[in-house]
């Protein structure tokens, strides 16, 4: 028997009126079941969490709308949904429930249109910084095939899972990070209060110093205007590759291409990037949306260019009345697995069930790698880490042999 876990949430009664509280279930699914049976219309339901535990918000830094928002803002529209409740009322509930501003700005901009006369898929469709294609397009065709909720829970099920994705790749990253960052303030503060009391003790030494610790007290020297060089540099460089990366579709092809070939990192991107393509694709070919359609809004939701030029072909080979699967075969990003399982989804007329497979096998495969990743990376940091401030001890301590050598020949 399942463990049993406290969640809280927030819904809405039989009434209208808002309510929240806690309730034990052994999964966010149990509990919004249970909700559901007492007569509320769960809008989240949560995971009750100690207060270390919780994520602290910075004022003017939490604006930005994120996956893991528009997996709760679809959630909670599907329930809304499929409980009766109409769409303007939904909306209105969903805007005074968002957390984010830019979520909630976007969502009132929804209302008016929807109560100008738009469809809702050409609503979010205008707020495009916030509502993505792959919702858009699976919203658009649920309205299409009046099956709006159903579609809601795809989307939600997909960025939870893309959501979760990410995480585990940012935490297979934070290790190196956290060490190279650590290592950075380590030899900034020998450089800068370490290293001058070497010098003035060198200095009345007498003697020509080694060409490594010359070198180092050089370095020292320089820091006061180096360091803000360096730090102006590194973030006019970061923003000019953003802008790069954003207007220029052959710098950002050339860009993932490199990516992809990384050593240690090129094969978790590749997985990543050949399951979000099979997760994507499989969901918006599952909810009714035409393939050409499905190919066109995966190219642009991957988020690597190398996918999106090998759907423009995969386009152009099924407008040529070909079979997907050998459009893929062509891509050497697309590993034989993939392009087997997508043969025989073809062949059976479950193709988007084949590739909900696929997407779940990359999964489990970025998974692994990403432990692998962390397990391998923390003892080369530790190695790095311990080169660079042994090579920095060595120099300041070389001038120190020297002399000793030279009083030990007076003698």
């Amino acid at each position: 028997m399942a463990a049993t876990r406290v969640f809280d949430y927030r819904g809405i009664d039989s009434d209208g009126k808002r309510t929240k509280g806690r309730i034990e279930a052994a999964t966010d699914g149990a509990a919004a079941q249970a909700l559901r049976q007492q007569g509320l219309v769960p809008l989240s339901v949560t995971e009750s969490t100690s207060l270390l535990r919780k994520e602290i918000g910075i004022p003017g830094l939490t604006g930005r709308t994120t996956l893991r928002d528009l997996a709760i803002f679809a959630r909670q529209f599907a329930t809304m949904t499929a409980s009766g409740m109409s769409l303007l009322r939904a909306l209105r509930v969903l805007e005074e429930q968002a957390g984010k501003s830019s979520l909630k700005r976007a969502i009132h901009e929804v209302i008016d249109d929807v109560e100008g006369g738009s469809a809702l898929s050409a609503a979010l469709a205008k707020q495009e910084r916030v509502f993505p294609p792959l919702m858009i397009a699976m919203i658009q065709a649920g309205e299409t095939g009046g099956f709006l909720d159903s579609a809601l829970d795809q989307i939600a099920a997909t960025f939870e899972k893309d959501a979760a994705l990410r995480g585990k790749v940012k935490s297979a990253l934070t290790y190196p990070v956290v060490v190279l960052g650590f290592t950075t303030v380590l030899v900034g503060a020998v450089l800068i209060f370490i290293v001058p009391i070497f010098e003035d003790m060198f200095a009345q030494l007498g003697g020509e110093l080694p060409l490594p610790t010359q070198v180092m007290i050089d370095i020292s020297n320089s820091l006061a205007w180096a360091a803000p060089v360096l730090i102006v540099g590194g973030i006019a460089g970061n923003a000019a590759l953003r802008r790069g990366l954003r207007r220029n579709p052959a710098f950002r092809l050339l860009v993932d291409r490199f990516k992809l070939r990384l050593p240690v990192f090129g094969k978790l991107f590749t997985k990543i990037a050949v399951g979000r393509f099979a997760r994507n694709l499989g969901t918006l070919l599952g909810v009714g949306v035409p393939v050409m359609q499905a190919l066109d809004v995966v190219g642009a939701t991957t988020g690597n260019a190398v996918i999106a030029v090998a759907m423009k072909d995969l386009q152009a080979a099924v407008r040529d009345g070909q079979p997907m699967s050998s459009g893929l075969s062509k891509h050497g990003i697309f590993p034989q697995m993939v392009t087997q399982m997508t043969q025989v989804g073809e062949e059976t007329g479950q193709l988007s069930q084949m590739l909900d497979k696929v997407a779940d096998f990359f999964d489990r495969e970025v998974d692994a790698a990403a432990e692998s990743l962390t397990s391998s990376i923390e003892p080369i940091m530790v190695v790095i880490m311990g080169g660079i401030v042994g090579t920095m001890v060595i120099c300041l301590y070389l001038p120190l042999f020297t002399i000793y050598q030279n009083v030990e020949g007076a003698v």
